[in-house]
C-alpha cells in the first residue's frame, strides 16, 4: 500500500520549524546520564545475616545522601545505583556473586563484612581490575597479597590490637592495676583466631598473664562449658573476639551463672558495641568494653544519620556508618575519576585524600591497600548506652573500671 504524504504550505512548515528547538528542548532537559553501578556485597542470610543487613542499610542511605546532593557532579550527575548481592555468610557464595556484579557490570564493589568473606571475594574481583572497598573484614592477609583493586577503609586487627592493648595498660594503670590474668576466648575461624594469637604474644610483654585461651565454633549453640571453665580459672579479665550470636550467648550465660570478672574487655566484638544487645539483654551488657570500630560522636552528619535510623525504629551499629562512608568514597573516587571506568576508579583510590567520611579517622589516604587514616575507638555499655571512652579526643564518658561484681 502506497502511503500519501500532504503537501504543507512552505509558510506553515518554517513556522513549524520555529517550534522545533522548544519541543526538543525538554528532552535534552530531561536526560540524564547513565547511573553508575556500584555492587554492594553483604552475608544477607546466613549466620551473618544481622550483619550483612546492617551494611546494606548504610550502603542505601549513602546512595540516598549522594543522590539528593546532584548525584556524580563530573558524570553530569549521573545517580547511583546499587546491585545488592548475598555472600549467604561463606566465601564461596561471595565468589559467585562477584561474578554476577561483574556481568552486571558495576564500577566498584563495597562490602564483606567476614574477613573469609572479603578474602575470597576481592580476589575473585581482582581477575576483572574490579575495585573492592573492604568495610569490616580485620584480617591483615586481605591487604598484604599485593592486589592493586583491594582498599581497607577501615583498621585491620593489628591495628586494633595495638590500640585495644595500649588502652587496656592506660586503664589498668589509672585503677592501680586491679588486672593481672586474662582468659581469650574467641571464634575458631581467621578473624578470631588471628585475634587470639596475636593477644597471646603481646599480652605478657605487658605484665598480663594468659591463664588459657578456648576457642569456639561460629554459630554455637551452648556456651555452658565455656562458662564453667572460667569460672574455674577465675580471671580478672576476659577478653572475647566472637561474633554478635556467640558472645551474647557467652555473656548472658556468664550472667547467670553470677561469673563476674573485674572487666570483660571485648576486641573486635560483634555484640559488645551492638545496641541490640544493650537493650534484649541490659544486664548482661553493661560495662562490658569494647575496642571496634564506631562512628565520630562529634560528627553532625553521624548524630544525624544515626538519629534518622533510630526514627525509623532501625537498629544502629558500626556497620552502618562504616559502609555509608565506604559508599561515599567509592562516590568520591568515581568523582574524581571522571568516568566509571574501573582502572582510573583504582587510580582515583590509591590516590584517594578523602575526607567526607562519618569515621573518627584522619583524611584517608591508602598505603598498599590499608587506610592510614583508619582507627578503632574503645566504647563502654553505661547506663543502656554505648559510650566512647578512648581515645579521648573522641571520648563522651569516662571509663567505669573495674567492674564491681
Amino acid at each position: 500500500m502506497t502511503m500519501h504524504r500532504t503537501a504543507l504550505p512552505r509558510r506553515t512548515l518554517l513556522g513549524a520549524g520555529a517550534f522545533l528547538p522548544m519541543l526538543a528542548a525538554p528532552a535534552v532537559l530531561r536526560a540524564q546520564p547513565a547511573a553508575v553501578k556500584i555492587g554492594i556485597l553483604q552475608p544477607l542470610t546466613g549466620a551473618l545475616a544481622q550483619d550483612g543487613d546492617l551494611g546494606r542499610l548504610g550502603a542505601t542511605l549513602a546512595a540516598e545522601a549522594v543522590n539528593a546532593a546532584g548525584g556524580i557532579k563530573s558524570l553530569g550527575g549521573a545517580k547511583i545505583e546499587l546491585v545488592i548481592a548475598d555472600a549467604r555468610s561463606n566465601p564461596e557464595a561471595a565468589v559467585q556473586e562477584v561474578e554476577k556484579l561483574q556481568a552486571e557490570g558495576v564500577a566498584a564493589i563495597v562490602g564483606g563484612f567476614a574477613s573469609p568473606i572479603c578474602l575470597a571475594a576481592s580476589q575473585a574481583a581482582s581477575r576483572y581490575d574490579l575495585p573492592y572497598i573492604v568495610d569490616v573484614g580485620v584480617a591483615d592477609q586481605i591487604v598484604s597479597r599485593g592486589l592493586t583493586n583491594t582498599f581497607r577503609f577501615s583498621p585491620g586487627f593489628g591495628t586494633v590490637t595495638k590500640s585495644a592493648l595500649e588502652n587496656l595498660v592506660r586503664l589498668n594503670d589509672a585503677a592501680g592495676k586491679p588486672c593481672r590474668t586474662v582468659v581469650l576466648v574467641h571464634e575458631d575461624g581467621l578473624f578470631g583466631s588471628g585475634m587470639a594469637k596475636l593477644m597471646q604474644t603481646e599480652l605478657p610483654k605487658l605484665g598480663f598473664e594468659v591463664l588459657e585461651t578456648i576457642p569456639h565454633p561460629t554459630p554455637a549453640r551452648d556456651m555452658s562449658n565455656i562458662a564453667l571453665r572460667i569460672r574455674s580459672l577465675n580471671p580478672d579479665l576476659v577478653i572475647p573476639s566472637s561474633y554478635y550470636g556467640e558472645f551474647v550467648l557467652l555473656a548472658r550465660t556468664m550472667r547467670q551463672q553470677r561469673i563476674r570478672p573485674k572487666g570483660i574487655y571485648a576486641v573486635l566484638n560483634g555484640a559488645a558495641s551492638n545496641y541490640r544487645f544493650v537493650k534484649e539483654f541490659a544486664e548482661a551488657a553493661e560495662n562490658v568494653m569494647d575496642c571496634n570500630h564506631w562512628h565520630d560522636p562529634r560528627n553532625a552528619e553521624a548524630i544525624a544519620l544515626k538519629r534518622k535510623v533510630e526514627g525509623d525504629n532501625r537498629l544502629w551499629a558500626y556497620n552502618v556508618p562504616l559502609n555509608y562512608s565506604c559508599v561515599k568514597l567509592a562516590a568520591d573516587a568515581i568523582d574524581r575519576a571522571g568516568a566509571a571506568d574501573r582502572g582510573k576508579i583504582i587510580a582515583a583510590l590509591a590516590a584517594s585524600d578523602f575526607k567526607g567520611h562519618i569515621m573518627p579517622y584522619t583524611e584517608t589516604k591508602f598505603v598498599n591497600g590499608q587506610n592510614q587514616g583508619a582507627a578503632p575507638v574503645n566504647t563502654q555499655v553505661q547506663g543502656g548506652d554505648i559510650k566512647v571512652i578512648f581515645p579521648e579526643s573522641f571520648a563522651d564518658a569516662k571509663p567505669v573500671f573495674p567492674v564491681k561484681g
